[in-house]
């Protein structure tokens, strides 16, 4: 059920991350306005670092994925905005196929207990 519990948080993860995105871009004509996003990789790596094996181990407090929001502080324009529309856009379609994976897999293991229950 672990699985369940890692793709649940990744679909959560993946809305999010949409959100701040879809932000950058609206704010693309503001004004000093700063790019921000969520790294999903730091956030597995903080997931995946501690697993206990035995009760002796020392547990990993962390509940899972990150909802910590970054300011990136790259080059900035005249304005001081620092949004470019393409690079956005792309991180919004990797995190748009990254949805549709977790989706995807999430679905998948449904199917199998459901065929498993059937039996």
């Amino acid at each position: 059920m672990d699985s369940f519990k890692t793709l649940e948080q990744l679909v959560h993860f993946t809305s999010m991350r949409h959100g701040v995105l879809t932000s950058n871009i609206a704010n693309a004509d503001t004004p000093n306005y700063k790019t921000k996003d969520m790294k999903f990789k730091q956030a597995l790596d903080a997931e995946m670092e501690l697993k206990t094996t035995d009760p002796k181990h020392i547990k990993n407090t962390d509940n899972g994925m990150s909802d910590e929001i970054k300011i990136e502080t790259s080059n900035t324009w005249a304005d001081g905005n620092n949004v470019e529309l393409d690079t956005e856009v792309a991180k919004m379609t990797e995190n748009a196929m990254l949805f549709q994976a977790g989706i995807s897999m999430f679905t998948t293991k449904i199917r199998m207990f459901k065929n498993a229950l059937r039996r």
